[in-house]
């Protein structure tokens, strides 16, 4: 049981129940959006509905006491298919995939552009202590020599 508690409660399976959930939402959502929107702009060619579109192979393509005699493709409901796909693929490219991707690139260039100004920080640090020493070591004069941990008595 800790396993399975451990599992539960780690964050992605909560991001994931989450995504499943705005997931269907979204699918009522682009459904709605090909019935009521793409279907009849389709229609105005054609017939009002997208899904009605068919074709008949095998004739006659008739109901007879509630069943179809002869075979039809349905080929209408495959086309409005991909198009529900495509408009959700659509979407979700440049309402979610795009900005994040843009979001990423922009937190990239000012994490490189931070750590670019922290390494001229740490060499300009560098610098700084190299002339303070060097100025010591002038003012020590060449007499005591550098580095000997001597003072110059006045």
């Amino acid at each position: 049981m800790e396993g399975f508690k451990a599992f539960l409660m780690r964050g992605n399976v909560i991001d994931l129940a989450v995504a499943v959930v705005i997931g269907a939402a979204f699918t009522n959502i682009v459904n709605s959006v090909v019935k009521g929107i793409i279907n009849p702009v389709v229609g105005a060619f054609g017939t009002k509905n997208l899904e009605s579109y068919k074709t008949c192979i095998k004739d006659p393509c008739v109901i007879v006491n509630g069943e179809m005699d002869g075979i039809e493709l349905q080929w209408g409901l495959v086309l409005s298919a991909v198009l529900s796909f495509l408009i959700t693929a659509a979407v979700v490219y440049f309402l979610m995939v795009l900005p994040m991707a843009r979001i990423l690139a922009k937190r990239a260039a000012h994490d490189k552009a931070k750590e670019g100004v922290q390494e001229t920080l740490e060499v300009s640090e560098l610098e700084v202590l190299k002339e303070i020493r060097d100025h010591l070591v002038a003012q020590r004069g060449p007499s005591t020599g550098a580095g000997t941990g001597s003072h110059p008595t006045s």
